[in-house]
């Protein structure tokens, strides 16, 4: 399956660097080793954000982690035209818009998955990408 692209929303990164939910963090594991993943930029600076905030990691740890998931994903930049993509899978798909920016980024990185626990499980979009729901 590593031929087939995958984008990994923030919720799972969380999950691969939390100490409460070893079952969801094996599954990410599984994922991360299964498939070519990505992430975006987005992801990024969500997952620092919770870090900070929510797991109150030290910096050094953080930046630690952001280097064993580049290790790990590629990176996509939201650009111009991801932002102007998101706001039409708006307006076609009603997620929210951070939402739609991760679709974007998905589709732009031709993802034939997008694993997350917060969209619709099951859904295609564009009739391209797959919302996954590891944990359903």
């Amino acid at each position: 399956m590593k031929d087939e692209n995958a984008f990994i929303d923030t919720n799972l990164i969380i999950y691969l660097y939390s100490k409460n939910d070893m079952e969801k963090q094996k599954q990410v594991i599984n994922i991360l080793s299964d498939y070519d993943c990505f992430v975006s930029t987005q992801v990024l600076n969500e997952f620092c954000n919770v870090a900070i905030k929510k797991q109150e990691k030290q910096i050094l740890e953080i930046d630690k982690n952001i280097d064993e998931i580049l290790d790990t994903c590629n990176l996509l930049a939201v650009r111009h035209s991801t932002v102007k993509k998101s706001l039409v899978l708006n307006g076609r798909y009603g997620y929210s818009y951070y939402d739609c920016l991760m679709i974007a980024s998905a589709l732009e990185a031709d993802c034939k998955y997008l694993f997350s626990e917060d969209m619709q499980n099951g859904q295609i979009v564009e009739n391209t990408l797959k919302i996954v729901n590891p944990f359903a």
